[in-house]
């Protein structure tokens, strides 16, 4: 087996990977949700806050493998000009789609972490900082 053919293989793994992360996080964020709903552990408001934020931690860890294997198949296996501009475009799009997730998951930019944790723990003290 070539480099050329082991590293197709690895960024075909890579790919599975990170499919398999997407399918399986969302099955089961559904199964949580379905056991929740049925023994009404949690409030009713809370199932699709808690649903949405599991179904999106699994796409946001699932988009990342994906573009792992991305770049390992475009730099390892055939790193021409237009692979290496279909992988920009393909890991700026999911780059954007991973920010949006992260917004949508947190309810914050992950650029506004620091000010939000700051803000969390001032409210935690009483305003007391230590």
């Amino acid at each position: 087996m070539s480099y050329k053919d082991f590293m197709d293989v690895v960024s075909k793994v890579v790919d599975g990977a990170g499919v398999a992360i997407i399918v399986l996080g969302a099955a089961f964020a559904t199964v949580v949700l379905a056991r929740d709903m049925i023994t009404k552990r949690r409030e009713p408001l809370d199932h699709y806050r808690i649903y949405r934020e599991a179904l999106g931690k699994s796409i946001l860890l699932g988009l990342e493998f994906l573009i792992a294997g991305d770049i390992i198949r475009t730099v390892a296996v055939s790193p021409t000009f237009t692979n290496l501009g279909t992988l920009a475009i393909l890991v700026v799009i999911r780059s954007v789609l991973s920010v949006d997730l992260e917004m949508e998951i947190d309810g914050y930019w992950p650029w506004q972490r620091r000010r939000v944790i700051a803000e969390e723990k001032r409210k935690e003290t009483g305003g007391i900082s230590e």
